[in-house]
């Protein structure tokens, strides 16, 4: 043992040997090995104690995910800050010596890294409130307008909300703080949808209402309570304009296909009792000119014309 100890004395006497001063500090190749080691084992412990916090919170039943991941999260920044501080203790650096440093590292907190930290502190604020959590739904500016996306994981810089086209979103933490956002679950996951539908005029309104609950009742994913029902819009210039209101308890199963499942069952009932879906009706009237009078005599003429070539 002791004639492994001197090898290894020796050798690590020969790697100091190799190097280069610079001033009154020597830069050596086991200085450069010694630091790269610390580097190495910091970087091991801090990963493997926010794995385990990870499995530890996970394993706590009696805390949501949000809760759960707000403990890995502070867990793995404290497993953090003990990793550096015990390896710059371990290279012997003097955290006087640091002042310096850490005078520019805040500038670059200031500056550069400023978007960063606001994130990470915005990510943290939103765990601790729960306004925004793993599993919500919220609404997302896709580039053409306002979609829905559920919320899969917070992290450090940013949310990462997927839409039912399967588009994932990496919303910055600061945006979902500094602006409104829509969560369609936050206090409640009961969703109302709005399906407007229009009828002909001279319908059985009495008939029409009852198969448009008809078809509500008998699509899955309507809730019975709150109640559905049928509102009447108004009464356009071509149609009776309706709107059916339905409650859904699942808004990451999307709405879109909820709608075509009603309007599927509406489609088929109408067709079944004679309802009639009417199409776009205008009427013309034409004002008695010259103009006008002059057009019909030229149509007229050229009518005569055809049936006496035809002839």
């Amino acid at each position: 043992m002791n004639e492994f100890r001197k090898q290894v004395a020796e050798v690590i006497r020969l790697l100091n040997e190799i190097g280069f001063d610079i001033g009154t500090y020597h830069i050596s190749v086991w200085g450069a090995l010694r630091i790269l080691i610390v580097v190495a084992l910091v970087l091991a412990f801090a990963r493997l104690g926010s794995r385990l916090a990870k499995r530890l919170f996970r394993r706590i039943d009696s805390l949501d995910g949000a809760q759960q991941l707000l403990g890995e999260k502070l867990v793995s920044i404290a497993v953090w800050a003990i990793a550096i501080l015990v390896g710059i203790d371990v290279l012997g650096i003097s955290l006087t010596a640091l002042t310096v440093f850490s005078g520019a590292f805040g500038l670059a907190i200031g500056f550069g890294l400023q978007k960063t930290f606001g994130n990470l502190i915005a990510g943290i604020i939103l765990l601790m409130d729960r306004s925004i959590k793993p599993g919500d739904v919220i609404a997302v500016a896709d580039g053409k307008g306002n979609s829905f996306g559920e919320v899969k994981r917070i992290g450090i810089r940013a949310v990462s909300v997927t839409t039912r086209d399967n588009r994932e979103y990496l919303i910055p933490n600061e945006n979902l703080m500094t602006q409104q956002v829509e969560n369609w679950s936050y206090s409640s996951r009961e969703v109302a949808i709005n399906i407007p539908i229009g009828v002909a005029y001279g319908s059985d309104l009495d008939l029409v209402q009852k198969l448009l609950l008809e078809a509500i009742s008998s699509t899955p994913r309507v809730l019975p309570f709150p109640s559905p029902g049928v509102l009447l819009s108004g009464f356009g210039p071509s149609s009776i304009d309706m709107t059916m209101v339905v409650w859904i308890d699942d808004p990451e199963g999307g709405v879109g296909n909820v709608r075509s499942d009603v309007l599927w069952r509406v489609w088929r009932l109408f067709g079944e009792h004679g309802v009639q879906i009417p199409f776009p009706q205008q009427d013309v009237n034409l004002k008695d000119s010259e103009g006008l009078r002059a057009l019909a005599e030229a149509v007229g003429k050229r009518g005569t014309a055809g049936e006496q070539s035809g002839g």
